[in-house]
C-alpha cells in the first residue's frame, strides 16, 4: 500500500479528546502496531507520522514542586471510573458504554468526569498487535500447571483483549548513604563433644567473628520506574520489566488513537516516595558490598537524594479480564516484548490427585524397599 503522507487532520472531540479523521472517507485513523503509521480502517489508506526531533525532557524534582507544578503543561482529559476496581481510563468519542479492560465491569460514560492532569512527556508505542498479543497469551495459558482443564475455552475471545496506555514515572537521583552495621568473618575452630556411645570425639566448627562497621557510599540512579497506576497489582507489572526506555519517543496522540489511556492516580511525590523504596534495596546490597566479610548486619541507614529529576511516560500493554466460577482473572502482555503475566485459577483436584498419586509412590518406594 502507498504511503500518503499528511492525508489527515485532527479534530478535538466533545470529551477533549482528540480524534484523528482520514480525508478520503472521513473514518477514524488508528495507530497501526509495529509500524510509524495511522490506518484507515475502512479504506485501508496509511498515513505515515512524523516522529517529532525533540529531546525527551526530564524536570527538575524539587523545583517542580516548589515553583513549577502549576506552571507545567496540563491536559484537560475525560475519564471515567468503574465502580468495581477503581480503574480510571478514556473512552472513545460517541461511546456510552463498554467494559472495563482491567476487570470486566460495565462502564457507564455518565459516571465520566473531566480532570487536568500533568502531560505526559514521552512514550513507547505499541509494537506487536492484537493478534500477536493473544497469541502469546494463550501459549502462556497452555503451559500452565495445575490449571482447570476447561480454562482453555476462556482464551478464544480475542475481541476483548484491549490496548491500554499505562502511566509511569521516571526518576534519576544521586545518592549518599551513611551506615553503621557489624561484618561477620568465619573461622574454624576445633571442639569436643561425647558421642551417642559415650565416647570423646573432636570436630571443626564454623563460626563467626563479628565487629563494628561504619562507612559512607554513593550510588546513581537512572530511570527508576515507579507504576502511577493504582488498578493494576504490582507484583505482576513488575514481571512486565525491562522496558526499552532508551527508545522512548515525544509524546504524539497519533501514537494513541485507537488505544485508551489510563490516567495516573499516583501523584508524583507519593511517585518518588515509591522510587525511594526501590533505590532502598540497591543502597543496601551497595552496603553490604562495603562491608565485606563473610556476613553483614546493617544496622541504621541515612541516605540523602540529590540532583533529583523525573519524567511522565506511557507504555503500551495488552489487557484482558475473565470470569471464571464468578471470579475475575487479568491478564497483561507487555506490548514492546511479549511478555505475559497475570492471575490464574487452580484446579484442586488435579492438586489433589497429584498429591494422592505422589503419596501413592512414596509409599510404594517405602514397601519394596523393606
Amino acid at each position: 500500500m502507498e504511503e500518503q503522507n499528511n492525508d489527515f487532520e485532527i479534530k478535538t472531540a466533545d470529551t477533549t479528546q482528540s480524534e484523528i479523521i482520514c480525508n478520503s472517507c472521513s473514518a477514524k485513523l488508528v495507530f497501526k502496531p509495529g509500524t510509524t503509521h495511522l490506518t484507515c480502517e475502512f479504506c485501508g489508506s496509511e498515513n505515515a507520522i512524523e516522529i517529532k526531533q525533540e529531546e525527551i525532557v526530564e524536570f527538575d524534582f524539587e523545583k517542580f514542586i516548589s515553583e513549577n507544578y502549576d506552571k507545567v503543561e496540563k491536559q484537560e482529559i475525560v475519564t471515567i471510573k468503574c465502580d468495581a476496581c477503581a480503574a480510571q481510563t478514556t473512552l472513545d468519542k460517541n461511546v456510552v458504554s463498554d467494559n472495563c479492560p482491567f476487570c470486566g465491569n460495565v462502564l457507564v460514560v455518565k459516571n465520566s468526569k473531566t480532570s487536568s492532569i500533568i502531560k505526559p512527556g514521552s512514550l513507547l508505542p505499541f509494537k506487536i498487535d492484537a493478534k500477536k498479543a493473544f497469541a502469546e497469551y494463550q501459549k502462556w495459558l497452555n503451559s500452565l500447571w495445575w490449571a482447570p482443564s476447561d480454562l482453555k475455552k476462556y482464551a478464544t475471545q480475542q475481541e476483548k483483549l484491549k490496548g491500554m496506555y499505562i502511566p509511569y514515572w521516571t526518576f534519576d537521583s544521586n545518592t549518599q548513604s551513611s551506615y553503621s552495621g557489624q561484618r561477620g568473618d568465619d573461622y574454624q575452630t576445633t571442639e569436643s563433644y561425647t558421642d551417642s556411645n559415650g565416647k570423646s570425639q573432636t570436630r571443626t566448627v564454623t563460626r563467626t567473628r563479628w565487629t563494628y562497621v561504619s562507612g559512607h557510599v554513593s550510588n546513581s540512579f537512572d530511570d527508576v520506574l515507579v507504576l502511577a497506576s493504582k488498578s493494576l497489582p504490582k507484583n505482576y507489572t513488575e514481571k512486565l520489566e525491562p522496558w526499552d526506555l532508551e527508545n522512548l519517543i515525544p509524546h504524539d496522540e497519533k501514537f494513541l488513537s485507537g488505544f485508551r489511556t489510563e490516567t495516573y492516580q499516583v501523584d508524583l511525590k507519593p511517585g518518588f516516595d515509591d522510587a525511594k523504596s526501590k533505590m532502598d534495596e540497591i543502597i543496601k546490597d551497595t552496603i553490604r558490598r562495603d562491608i565485606g566479610g563473610d556476613h553483614q548486619r546493617i544496622s541504621s541507614v541515612n541516605s540523602s537524594y540529590n540532583d533529583i529529576k523525573f519524567k511522565h511516560i506511557l507504555l503500551p500493554v495488552w489487557i484482558s479480564a475473565y470470569r471464571y466460577n464468578s471470579k475475575v482473572y487479568r491478564f497483561l502482555v507487555n506490548a514492546r516484548t511479549s511478555e505475559v503475566q497475570g492471575e490464574r485459577p487452580y484446579s484442586w483436584i488435579k492438586i489433589s490427585l497429584a498429591i494422592i498419586l505422589g503419596l501413592g509412590i512414596i509409599g510404594a518406594i517405602i514397601y519394596f524397599a523393606q
